[in-house]
């Protein structure tokens, strides 16, 4: 028997004529999540297979749950095709095991194989009770024996452990994620990923009035999701000047629509300068006074670009929920403001008018200001977790 990992694509195998593509770009991430293990992939349309030449199959399988585009991941032995063999290494493959009941599931995809599945099931079966004390369970069995018999061998295995889904990272393109330090963007950032979309970060800070810390924060909580990645850049903006012109010149009532429509503008104008073909935002409808739906219309009047909000119709429980499903949560919720917290009016507006808005803009030169911004950038890549102090 051959030790492997099996791969079952899922989605993927949605995909016809492109369904190459879908897999080479999987193979890819693969191979870059598993970097510093000694493997070899082995793929096909249907099915991939990891031999772990390290040995290191427990590590490989945490490493694999993190990779999108991956249906079922299972620990699987390959053996030659021929019934004498298989039914000894079904054995083998119980032997040890404490079940009680147990279910045979055969695919014959190589037809070739002339015992039709169903009878294949009836004589593994047959050979399993009259070798072992387990029972037949066809309803809730302990444990399932799948036997998938295929042109380059038969594979057995009994557990499957469920993979990310989705589709591989990086399929649909770029996309730009507007990072805070808060629960909802960083949701929203790993829901991105999961449906194919390759991120770079776009976070806001204001010095001295944010402080470092929360910039370690937010550089930590794109570790946290680049571990889905692998690939995340970080834009650092200073939002400084343009904050304190908005806090002069506008209504108290507006400073945060005001401020959430310069944050568009520089986010569509660095999305195109990254060649991103999307601004993706932890916006959650009704949740604040700037997620109204006036707020959102008259906020994202400033940009042509498609805007994503993963999280919009989700509430806050669900959000908490999958921060601390990705492993976000708990930095989510150190206590440093950043930009959007720091200038807070008691009563923002949550019904604005785009008159209004266009009314206060024109009291400051915000052209130059957002020129200022994006030609002030920091880009952080290749950062490894907890380890920033390059960049304070």
């Amino acid at each position: 028997m051959k030790k492997l990992i099996m791969i079952k694509y899922g989605e993927l195998t949605t995909k016809k004529a492109n369904r190459n593509v879908f897999v080479n770009l999987l193979n890819k991430n693969i191979k870059n999540m598993l970097r510093d293990y000694d493997i070899v992939i082995h793929k096909d349309r249907v099915r991939m297979y990891i031999e772990v030449l390290d040995g290191k199959f427990d590590e490989v399988v945490e490493q694999l749950k993190k990779v999108f585009g991956l249906h079922g991941i299972v620990i699987c032995y390959q053996v030659h095709t021929n019934v004498d063999t298989i039914q000894a290494e079904v054995l083998n493959l119980l032997a040890g095991t404490s079940y009680q009941t147990f279910k045979v599931c055969t695919k014959r995809a190589d037809k070739r194989f002339m015992i039709p599945s169903m009878e294949f099931n009836h004589m593994i079966g047959g050979h399993v009770l009259r070798h072992t004390n387990l029972k037949v369970d066809v309803h809730h069995p302990d444990v399932y024996i799948h036997i998938e018999i295929r042109q380059e061998g038969t594979f057995l295995y009994t557990n499957e452990i469920s993979g990310a889904g989705g589709y591989p990272v990086g399929i649909q393109g770029k996309g730009l994620l507007m990072l805070s330090g808060g629960i909802d963007s960083p949701v929203a950032g790993y829901l991105a990923l999961k449906r194919g979309v390759d991120l770079e970060c776009l976070y806001f800070e204001s010095l001295p009035h944010t402080s470092l810390e929360a910039r370690n924060k937010v550089l930590e909580l794109a570790n946290i999701i680049n571990e889905y990645s692998g690939n995340i850049k970080v834009h650092i903006a200073s939002f400084t000047n343009i904050q304190e012109a908005i806090y002069k010149t506008a209504d108290d009532t507006y400073i945060i629509t005001i401020m959430r429509r310069m944050m568009y503008r520089i986010a569509e104008k660095l999305a195109q300068k990254r060649k991103c073909k999307i601004i993706i935002n932890g916006e959650s409808i009704g949740q604040v006074a700037s997620q109204t739906l006036d707020s959102m219309a008259v906020i994202n009047q400033v940009t042509n670009m498609p805007v994503i909000r993963p999280v919009a119709c989700l509430d806050k429980l669900e959000i908490i929920e999958l921060s601390k499903k990705i492993g976000t949560y708990e930095t989510s919720i150190l206590p440093f403001e950043d930009c959007c917290t720091i200038f807070l009016p008691k009563h923002p507006v949550i019904h604005p008018t785009l008159e209004k808005c266009l009314e206060m803009e024109s009291r400051f030169d915000y052209d130059k200001l957002i020129d200022e911004c994006i030609n002030n950038i920091i880009t952080i890549e290749n950062f490894k977790q907890n380890d920033f102090s390059d960049f304070l």
